[in-house]
């Protein structure tokens, strides 16, 4: 056991969790060493196991997944995080990134592309689907344009979680309490992204993220 290499897994589904455990510890040099929903509990859990690699979803119980990503990365600079997420990652995947995460990868991803996504971040590599790579690099290459995928960037992170679930159809109590803020909160978020996106009214702010999730193929049906 001391030989293999410690995993600790983020994610507030439980079934999720068990899933990705059994997909993990059919490695024979991997284990899983702990497990936690809050990412309350996940810093202390990495501070006292010290894993070869952190497992991090976006969406948790109680806190936030970038903010983990990036709490784990003050402390810890050498250590791996993949993020394995619900949330498309040509939202998402840039911004893990820039949190310090080494990769990416959908939960409905096969299986071998999970586990592909895990050797290469254990190794020190970045994990990310080539066509979110090939934009990545095309955007540093052209740089940024003015069009609405530049006007996105410039949410930060919690707004871009309050935006995405706009899109959703999620209103005002249900994201506060999906993201475990206060709706007055959410409200101020709300305010603050119109105002980053140009838009007059609530209804606009809807109208774009709803137009924007269309445009962008990113909704999907089946089990999350």
């Amino acid at each position: 056991m001391e030989q293999k290499k410690k995993i600790i897994i983020v994610e507030d589904h439980p079934i999720v969790r068990r899933g990705i455990k059994q997909l993990v510890e059919m490695e024979d040099d991997l284990f899983v060493c702990a497990e936690a929903e809050d990412a309350a509990a996940a810093l202390q859990q990495v501070k006292q196991f010290k894993p070869d690699l952190v497992i991090v979803d976006i969406s948790l119980k109680a806190g936030s997944g970038l903010e983990l990503i990036k709490d784990i990365c003050a402390l810890f600079p050498e250590m791996p995080v993949l993020v394995v997420s619900m949330h498309d990652e040509s939202f998402y995947a840039e911004r893990v990134i820039r949190a310090g995460a080494l990769g990416y990868i959908m939960k409905s991803e096969a299986y071998q592309n999970i586990m592909l996504a895990v050797r290469k971040v254990l190794d020190g590599e970045i994990y990310l689907s080539n066509e979110i790579r090939n934009k990545i690099i095309k955007k540093l290459l052209k740089g940024q344009g003015k069009g609405e995928s530049s006007l996105l960037d410039t949410l930060s992170d919690r707004e871009a979680q309050v935006f995405q679930l706009i899109a959703e159809g999620n209103r005002t109590g249900v994201i506060a309490e999906k993201l475990h803020l206060s709706s007055s909160t959410v409200d101020t978020h709300c305010a603050h992204i119109k105002q980053k996106l140009g838009l007059k009214d609530t209804a606009e702010l809807v109208q774009f993220a709803v137009n924007w999730l269309l445009q962008e193929g990113k909704i999907r049906s089946g089990p999350i």
